[in-house]
């Protein structure tokens, strides 16, 4: 047995309370995953050595911010954690020009950023910098590993949490694991799934899903240097990891514990429902998948409980929850999961001017209140959009989910009669018919299109929808992200073609460069209309405490197709918000909002008072009001 590094007693102790804390919501998992190997004892032994070691590590600052977060583990529930996400060379240049655009995030009220991948990738294409070759390093072009901790250190100081992305279902093939896989070494060849012929591969593709089919087609390559077919479900780069073995669940706890120790806050776990592989499904989301993380979330609860987990999985709203722990895992799993529906039936209920959909799936597929964990809620990301929507959910409401799948794309790409949108088309499912969208959300929301006009009032409801979205995703209950540029009305970059190893991938369409000057826009002008406006809701957030994620939102059917409400159901009282996802001025009668406990009729939005008319409230075009 390897010698355990020496721990202060005191130190100890806290040590050997929070292994205690979690001991069953470790070992029961990996007894179940990992207990029929036969080095199980020998990796139980070497776990139990990586967590003591990453603790003895840690430094004395963030053991106190461990022990602050054991005490308040709500703090990322609050109104006040609002979200920016970007990729560090396009905001900042590299890790070291943060520290200058520390006032601008501060002013903006933010207090969490996700850093875009900064692991090392692999040269050329890396999808994006998920094709990760050394997850010890960061990409040379952004710093050093020094550069990142010092980066999570001053952003700490300064009251702003750090997210980053840890990838955990494959790596790049250039990977020193791969590399000594592809040489032959066999334990390294137990680190991926590696067949010997094509039978196999062909069992499990006939259930499997494509992802990229345009760029990137089928789940498997092969290799005939070394005479291998290798499950790469993303791009042939990236080499699926083989999560049976318990060796590649060490190493990657290992890996966790080391980012956890240079100061980042918050781990995204990316392409998580993909982890586990079953013959005979779409090896996505099986019940291991959730061991996984459940365990791995232990493991952050014994060493490092400042630390919480953002597992990202765009997958229905039935495979979503379990990712932020139903059941067995309840309060176990995930601290964030990426609240993909909403964002999905927002711009569908934009184009169609109707929410019966949107008020259906939320009202149905989403509990008020979930445990111990809450929602990522954003309006786009640095990824494209699929149309989630499932003909069930449409017939529902007396749609059909192919027809109305096809009018988003449509709409969203430009192409349908009257859309205001400017985007493009990202992958095309040839077998269903299914089109994934790609642009920026200014540009969806239809920005651009009304400054190329020169039509003032459409300027103006372009304006009120991109607003109205930052209002929805601010209240409606979890950490609202706002993605790198939206806050000042950046559209879409069509500059990307001309980069090579970007030109066939349209979604660098939505990830410009920052736009420095533009930020300095005047307040009249679209960009300084919609910064300012940003700015405002993200401060009113922070402002009201019954924005906390804890606190139930229950959505309501006001029968007026055109308007979405729910209520945050908090201790000091309800807070009613509505949105108007229509051109035209509507209106609901104040004894809806009576009956649910709001007689005051103040916007704390807006921080005013509403005028009724005759008992009713009447809202304006794209309205957002959070009635107190």
């Amino acid at each position: 047995m390897p010698k355990k590094p020496v721990i202060a007693d005191f130190n100890r102790e806290i040590f050997d309370l929070r292994l205690k804390r979690s001991h069953d919501d470790l070992f029961e998992m990996l007894e179940r995953l990992y207990s029929r190997d036969r080095h199980y004892e020998q990796f139980l032994t070497a776990l139990d050595g990586v967590m003591r070691k990453a603790f003895a590590e840690r430094a004395d600052d963030l053991k106190r911010l461990d022990l602050k977060r054991d005490l308040e583990p709500d703090w990322f529930q609050r109104s006040d954690v609002n979200g920016y996400v970007f990729y560090i060379d396009r905001f900042a240049g590299n890790l070291k020009g943060i520290a200058q655009k520390l006032p601008y995030l501060k002013d903006l009220a933010i207090s969490y950023v996700h850093f875009m991948p900064c692991l090392k990738p692999r040269p050329g294409d890396s999808d994006g910098g998920y094709s990760v070759m050394d997850y010890r390093a960061v990409n040379p072009a952004y710093g050093t590993m020094a550069d990142l901790e010092a980066a999570t250190k001053l952003l700490r100081d300064n009251g702003i949490s750090v997210c980053i992305d840890l990838v955990l279902n494959h790596t790049a093939k250039e990977h020193e694991w791969a590399v000594k896989a592809a040489a032959g070494e066999k334990a390294y060849q137990d680190y991926y799934l590696m067949f010997d012929d094509a039978a196999e591969p062909k069992a499990y593709e006939r259930d499997l899903i494509e992802i990229f089919p345009e760029h990137a087609p089928g789940s498997f390559t092969h290799y005939p240097a070394f005479g291998k077919w290798v499950w790469t479900t993303f791009n042939e780069h990236q080499w699926d990891l083989n999560w049976a073995n318990p060796q590649v669940f060490l190493e990657m706890a290992e890996v966790m514990l080391f980012l956890a120790n240079k100061g980042v806050d918050v781990l995204r776990f990316d392409a998580v429902a993909f982890m586990w592989k079953r013959m005979g499904t779409r090896c996505q989301s099986e019940p291991e998948v959730h061991m996984l993380l459940q365990a791995l979330r232990a493991v952050c609860r014994i060493v490092a409980p400042a630390v919480i987990h953002l597992e990202e999985a765009i997958v229905s709203p039935s495979e979503m929850l379990p990712y932020l722990g139903r059941g067995a895992h309840d309060g176990k799993e995930g601290n964030l999961a990426y609240h993909n529906s909403l964002m999905v039936q927002f711009w569908s209920a934009l184009a169609a001017r109707d929410t019966r959909l949107m008020t259906h799936v939320m009202k149905t597929h989403f509990p008020p209140v979930v445990t111990n964990a809450t929602y990522a809620t954003y309006l786009r990301c640095h990824d494209d959009i699929g149309w989630a929507v499932t003909d069930e959910d449409a017939s529902a409401i007396g749609i059909g989910g192919r027809a109305h799948r096809a009018f988003l794309s449509d709409f969203y790409e430009g192409t349908f009669p009257g859309s205001f949108s400017r985007g493009a088309l990202f992958q095309e499912n040839s077998d269903t018919g299914d089109k994934r969208i790609t642009g920026a959300l200014a540009s969806l929301a239809g920005l651009e299109q009304a400054e190329e006009d020169g039509d003032a009032g459409k300027i103006d409801r372009a304006i009120d929808r991109i607003l109205m979205g930052h209002a929805l995703i601010a209240s409606y209950g979890g950490v609202p992200l706002i993605y790198m540029g939206d806050e000042i009305a950046l559209t879409n970059d069509y500059g990307y073609t001309a980069v090579p190893e970007h030109a066939h991938d349209s979604r660098w369409l939505n990830r410009p460069m920052m736009d420095w000057a533009r930020t300095e826009a005047a307040s009249d002008t679209p960009a300084g209309r919609v910064r300012d406006g940003v700015r405002h809701i993200l401060h009113r957030r922070r402002a009201v405490k019954a924005l906390h994620g804890a606190n139930p939102t229950i959505v309501i059917d006001t029968g007026n197709p055109r308007l979405f409400a729910f209520l945050r159901k908090a201790p000091a009282g309800p807070l009613l918000c509505l949105f108007n996802f229509s051109e035209e001025w509507t209106s609901i009668d104040s004894g809806l909002a009576a009956h649910h406990g709001v007689t005051r009729f103040h916007d704390l939005l807006s921080d005013a008072d509403l005028q009724l008319h005759d008992g009713v409230i009447a809202l304006p075009p794209y309205a957002r009001v959070w009635l107190a």
